[in-house]
């Protein structure tokens, strides 16, 4: 049988076999409340307020797992149904901190709304809290077990999406949390600190480590010279919280925000991706050239990074030396702008936009300080600059349109698609081509590369060499692209990897929700951003080439080693008991 007929609330409906009840009500415009639930991730029907009434059912059954049957028969809001449905979420809330003021999900929390949505007022039940320590350890995320409603999101998206399984059910009954292996503290185990876990927390139960007073307080520091650069995912995420839509380039009024909030410069973290394409592309070259490790994998991303140091160290040395464009931007900083402006390093106080949770834990790692000072001196993810622009009173919609400080403010469309995967694969690919050929590329868009497919891959004729390259995004992908390299079967010369789904644009540190249909819209503002520049090529980008000529010298060069090259740390998979 290919389709299904069936009425829900009255209204008939034909759609596939297979099709959820869930799935067939959304599709003709009946809400069911969820909050287990997570499209193609979290089919589990555990937390049971998605219960409807089908005719002929003894019992209320939960639609995001019960397939419609031909002639079935389906009420979502009979009185059984809603009163249901308060009973299952006040039990939730009696065993729920009674904090939504002060929690970080306050007015985001699915959790919070619901209880709006099904009017509750008051809660019946009452007995025995969790009462469990927060884990603070990592400097990325921070998880508090007390406001878990246990709908294993966290562990589902770890788990499928990403591959790592760093969360778990332990525990039974009243005592049951979702944690590490033996409930280990976060920084004890094999966690890549993604954050892809807090984006689908419906609670405040998991959350980024919050730094906003850390920089109040260096923005209120008369002795710092406080800098702040951007990343490019940034630009077009942070209007959704001002209620614009995703995907909305928002370059020159973020641009105008910084400066309303106090920092002395604001950059572009696009600069230095520029940056990295130099370095990078030269290091591709090389390798190639003179037979080096092939083949070769970006490393822009830390959490893709930490994932290869815990699961496949064999394979660091595939690994291109490359730090990521925020700390190569925080070197420089801290040496070539320190100089150039007479400005002391100890002075300079760094802070990076970004969409990233891992990047927090990124500018701890000891070998980023190249300068005798730590690169990068705090980051503030995409959702925490929301807020403090809030704190601030400054409103994004109200700015008016300004441009990047130099000499870190002049970039190129190559380094804006960074955001997306595919993204650093195509800027790459811009450059090394006419730097081989010698001859302009006559279309500068690599469509194989880019979109939401797992592994995407490519075959590119440079000057006769037939270059295969792929892209990968989500660490469950990078997982196969890595067996292939392990079992000797690879057939690439270049690969990039990006750990969270979609690349930057869905990154942990991004705006909640984040879905499949939000990455589209927010990769399409990068692609749109990039043909809006006058310069689309990073070799050709002018602050870039004055970098060179000024201070570093050439690519690959010994000023460039030492500040923009880095290694890694082999790192065990299992907890440290």
């Amino acid at each position: 049988m290919e389709s299904v007929s069936l009425t829900i609330n009255d209204r008939a409906v034909t759609v596939p076999y297979g099709t959820s009840i869930l799935e067939a009500a959304q599709q003709i415009g009946i809400r069911i409340p969820t909050l287990c639930y997570l499209k193609d991730i979290n089919l589990i029907g555990a937390c049971r307020v998605c219960l409807v009434e089908v005719q002929g059912a003894k019992t209320l059954q939960a639609a995001c797992v019960t397939p419609v049957a031909d002639k079935m028969t389906v009420y979502t809001n009979t009185t059984r149904v809603r009163e249901a449905r308060r009973t299952v979420v006040e039990l939730i809330l009696s065993n729920h901190p009674e904090d939504c003021l002060t929690c970080v999900r306050n007015q985001s929390c699915e959790l919070q709304n619901l209880v709006a949505e099904l009017g509750l007022r008051e809660i019946h039940y009452h007995g025995a809290k969790t009462n469990l320590p927060s884990d603070a350890s990592t400097a990325s995320i921070v998880r508090d077990p007390n406001k878990c409603i246990l709908c294993r999101r966290c562990m589902s998206v770890c788990q499928q999406v990403q591959g790592v399984s760093a969360l778990a059910p332990a525990d039974r009954g009243f005592s049951s949390t979702i944690s590490p292996a033996l409930h280990q503290s976060l920084s004890n185990v094999a966690c890549t600190l993604c954050g892809q876990c807090v984006t689908v927390c419906p609670t405040g139960a998991l959350a980024e480590k919050d730094v906003i007073q850390e920089v109040w307080s260096a923005l209120s520091n008369s002795g710092k010279h406080v800098v702040v650069q951007v990343a490019p995912a940034v630009r077009v995420s942070i209007g959704e919280a001002f209620g614009l839509p995703a995907g909305t380039i928002a370059t020159g009024k973020l641009v105008a925000a910084l400066r309303r909030l106090g920092f002395d410069k604001v950059f572009d973290t696009d600069f230095t991706a520029d940056l990295t394409i130099l370095e990078e592309g030269s290091e591709l070259l090389d390798r190639i050239n003179k037979g080096g490790t092939l083949p070769m994998i970006t490393s822009c991303s830390p959490g893709w990074i930490k994932y290869v140091e815990h699961f496949y160290p064999e394979l660091l040395p595939h690994l291109s030396t490359c730090k990521s464009p925020q700390q190569m931007f925080g070197a420089l900083a801290k040496t070539y702008y320190a100089t150039k402006y007479g400005i002391r390093s100890e002075d300079i106080y760094v802070v990076s936009i970004m969409p990233c949770t891992a990047k927090k834990f990124e500018i701890t790692r000891p070998e980023m300080a190249a300068s005798g000072f730590r690169d990068v001196d705090a980051v503030l993810t995409t959702r925490e600059l929301g807020r403090m622009l809030k704190e601030g009173g400054v409103s994004l919609k109200e700015m008016p349109e300004e441009e990047y400080d130099l000499p870190f403010g002049i970039t190129t469309g190559a380094g804006v698609i960074f955001g997306a995967t595919g993204g650093v694969m195509e800027a790459a690919l811009r450059t090394v081509y006419e730097i081989i050929t010698e001859k302009e590329l006559t279309t500068l868009e690599f469509t194989d590369i880019r979109g939401l497919a797992g592994i995407k891959e490519a075959e590119v004729d440079i000057a006769g060499n037939h270059i295969k390259v792929a892209a990968a995004h989500g660490l469950a992908n990078a997982k196969i692209l890595m067996d292939q390299l392990k079992a000797g079967s690879s057939p690439y010369h270049f690969i990039e990897i990006m750990c969270c789904p979609g690349g930057c644009i869905g990154g942990g540190g991004q705006p909640i929700p984040t879905n499949t249909e939000i990455r589209k819209q927010r990769m399409s503002g990068l692609y749109t951003a990039d043909t809006q520049m006058p310069l689309r090529k990073s070799h050709e980008n002018p602050a870039v080439k004055q970098l060179y000529s000024e201070f570093l010298g050439y690519p690959l060069g010994h000023r460039s080693h030492r500040l923009l090259h880095t290694q890694y740390t082999p790192r065990s998979k299992t907890p440290e008991c």
